[in-house]
């Protein structure tokens, strides 16, 4: 066929309107052959600046035009999914004692399962979209440094060791995100990148000054490994500032090392409401549009602002929309953080049929399933410490046991926070019935510290205006700024005899409204005068206020056990009582108020059972309402959700003398995030546990150990001081004197301490014995024998000594191995230890190995304490800087 001008006009036009149809038959980011960045490429180009915005926050919007359904990107997994019905694995702190990362792997693998199980059901239930905390990326693990135990958050971290942290992340990430070479289980999201350990109370305001010594050799190496090794596919950065910029648009960090030094491709979300926190708290740039644009051209391309309540508006948004128009902000740069945002839920499988996703196959039996449970108990198990035992434990014969404290009958402690809530929860008590019997287990709470006993503030204490009852104000809770919850004009008011929002069914004009504010305003009256714990047994927000100062309040109430705060009442004179609160978008508002009069002398009743029983097990400690993510804490030795004092709590302390001085045998068990300075008992009680706050399976493990079923194995992942005097500064960033690494004290505990009810040796150290080059990698070969009679796991423990130069910590643990062996058996350890593992960070902070004499130690903890180790040597020959 001859072309002229004239048909050859008209093909190539065919040509085009053919290629046309194609792509609007099949778009490319539809086309699930293509790589999943091109997809995503191709997607975010079809897009509207309007709609490229709304993408930018955690609440992205559905563009129905194409096909894309809204998605909240906030979801957590710390140790099990945040939601009902799941797993709920042991506190990270209690994980990091396991030096099992193994079974971390493991059970990353079962929390993304569950996960996905939980996505599954919620975009069947919601047609087709996911809410927050239902969704496929999850922000965990906290890889932050545990670098003070003052730090109320630092319970979810894996401890104070960078190469222990880095271990746990990399298992973590890796169970989570699987193995599959196309598609993700889901998507992990280490945290808070990075310098971010407290104070709670400064951290949207502070600016940490912080060497580059510090910050490779303690602060970055986990987020490296995370990244280098595990593949993570996202990173959170934190609220605080470092060296003069804010973490989400930190150079140093986003820039220099994560994406330019260690070649990332994921996506940066930030910690919800860091970017504000540029603009209003930082006061970084002079308008959010333009701090908001520096976050995103720096490398943060999700910005977490919308919380649980949906934005019906462009609030969160507008201000990357307005950064563009006023010239702030490329559009181009929208696109880049919009391909990698898309490029994850291309490879999560959220535009691709279920059947070639492998990871959408699950089933619903798989939650809380009874091998997630087992699972839950083996690493509850793993994570005990035996910090002390003169011969009482474990327990033998038929002794009767008189149980202690108010921890031991709730559940809510073993827990700890940012959990899920699984379909059983085994306390401390129900464990030791089951495990010893329940005629030979007595039960009393012994104090009132920490005792959820409270009761209703009755009708006849609270007035308004001079008559009897409250005022309730219904209106619709304004968001446009997330720390606000005042209500906007009222939508109905009256007075109630009572501070219980289930009593009466709510006003008609507002039974529909959501987020619903509810406010009862009035006085509270006390018929004596003494101190009270007041608060409120809620599920949603809530605040109280008493003559116009804060009580006590909660992002997200428990309404089986009430948040209270410490005020003092003068009998016959009212106070003031103002509750804000604020019902779940889906459920019933719940809210009582609630009190009891403070008593914390040890109660004798408890006395009595100790004198009665053959043993005591006291089960003492703290608990996550006492430490954790900025909140109001109105005990003494606590701050802001921090800690002013390590010590046992004044109240556990005098009850734990008067039991010892009964003369029976005690058991102390603790329940903690950190370090407890447990002096006085270190000198006076028989044994001591610390249990951490050890998951659903927690009460049964603790019990296992008491009995000798479970012989402890777990490790101290921190160093355990003899109180703050051994401590710089708390928000003293620099890690001179701090950690077992750079603490030249004697601690009560050091890490990797923990003891056992068999005992090991180690023999055959064997070690290169020529020197090596710097460069080269080295092994190293020892042998651990059960010599007791029982059959135990060991944490063999491998540390270096370096060279005598400027920047080297006094020790670093570079290997660890958990291996069971039965009474009398030996077994050889390898290890391999690469360059890296030889190396330290130099003054100047570059990451070095130097040349000359490498001491290397193995054994069963730090050398120079109880426990056995054997010593060698490594000469290397030169120098060399490794890759930051």
């Amino acid at each position: 066929m001859k072309l002229t001008r004239k048909s050859f006009t008209v093909v190539i036009v065919l040509c085009v309107s053919f290629f046309e149809l194609s792509a609007q038959q099949t778009p490319a980011y539809l086309d699930t052959e293509l790589p999943a960045e091109r997809r995503a490429a191709d997607l975010v180009q079809r897009m509207t600046l309007e709609e490229k915005a709304s993408q930018l926050v955690n609440q992205a919007r559905a563009v129905p035009r194409l096909g894309v359904p809204s998605y909240d990107w906030w979801s957590e997994a710390l140790h099990g999914v945040a939601s009902q019905g799941v797993t709920e694995f042991p506190e990270p702190i209690g994980l990091g004692a396991t030096f099992d990362p193994t079974a971390i792997h493991r059970m990353a693998t079962v929390i993304g399962i569950e996960g996905r199980v939980k996505n599954a059901m919620a975009v069947k239930s919601n047609g087709g979209h996911s809410n927050i905390f239902e969704g496929l990326d999850f922000w965990a693990p906290n890889i932050n440094i545990f670098r003070d135990p003052r730090w109320g958050r630092g319970q979810e971290t894996y401890g104070e060791d960078p190469f222990l942290t880095a271990r746990m992340a990399v298992a973590f990430v890796t169970g989570m995100q699987g193995d599959d070479p196309k598609y993700y289980r889901a998507i992990s999201t280490p945290k808070h990148y990075a310098v971010h350990s407290g104070p709670e109370s400064t951290r949207h305001t502070s600016d940490v000054t912080v060497s580059k010594h510090d910050e490779l050799d303690t602060y970055l190496p986990a987020f490296r490994a995370a990244v280098t090794e595990g593949k993570a596919d996202s990173v959170m950065c934190a609220y605080n500032s470092i060296n003069g910029q804010p973490a989400c648009a930190n150079e140093f960090l986003l820039q220099d090392q994560l994406r330019g030094k260690w070649a990332f491709k994921g996506y940066v979300v930030s910690d919800c409401g860091a970017v504000v926190d540029i603009f209003q708290n930082h006061k970084f740039l002079p308008s959010q549009a333009q701090s908001s644009a520096i976050s995103l051209k720096r490398g943060m391309d999700n910005e977490c602002v919308d919380f649980t309540f949906k934005v019906k508006d462009n609030r969160d948004y507008k201000p990357y929309a307005d950064a563009v128009k006023q010239g702030y902000l490329k559009e181009s740069e929208i696109d880049t953080a919009l391909v990698r945002l898309f490029t994850a839920r291309m490879k999560l499988g959220m535009f691709d049929p279920p059947q070639i996703v492998p990871y959408t196959r699950v089933d619903e039996n798989e939650l809380n399933s009874a091998a997630n449970r087992e699972l839950a108990h083996v690493l509850a198990n793993e994570s005990m410490v035996l910090l002390k035992n003169d011969g009482t434990l474990p327990l033998k014969g038929k002794k009767t046991i008189a149980v202690i404290g108010p921890l031991a009958e709730q559940t809510k402690v073993l827990l700890g926070n940012y959990n899920g809530t699984p379909t059983h929860t085994i306390s401390v008590l129900e464990g030791m019935r089951k495990e010893f019997g329940a005629d030979r287990v007595h039960y009393e709470a012994g104090t009132q510290f920490l005792s959820h006993t409270v009761e209703p503030v009755p009708g006849s204490s609270l007035t308004a205006n001079g008559k009897p009852g409250v005022k309730l104000t219904f209106s619709k809770l304004d968001m446009s700024n997330v720390n606000n919850v005042t209500g906007t004009k009222s939508l109905a008011e009256r007075t109630d005899l009572n501070v219980d929002a289930g009593a009466q069914p709510l006003p008609a004009s507002v039974a529909s409204i959501r987020p619903l504010s509810i406010h009862w305003d009035g006085e509270i009256t006390a018929t004596e005068t003494g101190d009270y714990n007041l608060g409120l047994k809620a599920n949603g927000f809530f605040r109280v206020k008493l003559d116009g100062k804060n009580v006590t309040s909660s992002y997200g109430g428990d309404p089986d056990e009430a948040k209270l705060g410490r005020v003092h009442l003068e009998a016959g004179k009212p106070a003031i009582l103002h509750v804000e609160y604020t019902p779940p978008e889906k459920a019933d508002p719940i809210a009582k108020l609630v009190w009891a009069k403070v008593d914390m002398r040890p109660r004798p009743e408890a006395i009595a059972a100790g004198q009665s029983a053959d043993v005591i097990v006291a089960v003492l400690g703290i608990s996550s309402e006492l430490e954790g993510e900025e909140m109001q804490v109105s005990e003494p030795g606590f701050k802001g959700g921090d800690r002013t004092s390590i010590d046992l709590p004044r109240p556990e302390e005098d009850l734990l003398e008067a039991l010892v001085a009964t003369g029976k045998p005690v058991v102390l068990v603790l329940t903690n995030g950190s370090a407890l300075a447990v002096n006085w008992a270190q000198g006076h009680v028989n044994a001591i546990v610390d249990a951490w706050y050890p998951g659903e399976e927690g009460g049964k493990a603790i019990a296992e150990t008491i009995s000798g079923k479970n012989n402890p194995s777990g490790r101290l992942p921190v160093t355990f001081y003899t109180g703050v005097d051994q401590l710089p500064s708390f928000d003293d960033y620099a890690m001179h004197g701090r950690t077992y690494r750079y603490f030249e004290g004697t601690p009560l505990y050091p890490f990797g301490f923990g003891l056992s009810y068999t005992t090991f040796s180690y023999s055959n150290l064997n070690l290169p014995v020529r020197p090596i080059s710097a460069g080269q990698s080295a092994s190293a070969d020892v042998t651990v024998t059960n010599a007791g009679k029982v059959a135990g796991d060991e944490v063999a423990q491998l540390y270096l000594s370096f060279p005598q130069v400027k920047g080297a910590p006094l020790r670093a643990l570079r290997g660890f191995q958990r291996v069971h062996l039965e009474a009398g058996q030996s077994q050889t350890l390898h290890f391999d230890l690469k360059p890296r593992d030889l190396s330290m960070v130099s003054e100047a902070g570059d990451p070095t190995i130097v040349e000359g004499k490498y001491v290397v130690i193995v054994g069963g903890g730090q050398p120079d304490t109880l426990a056995p180790t054997v010593k060698g040597s490594i000469q290397v020959i030169g120098s060399m800087k490794l890759p930051e």
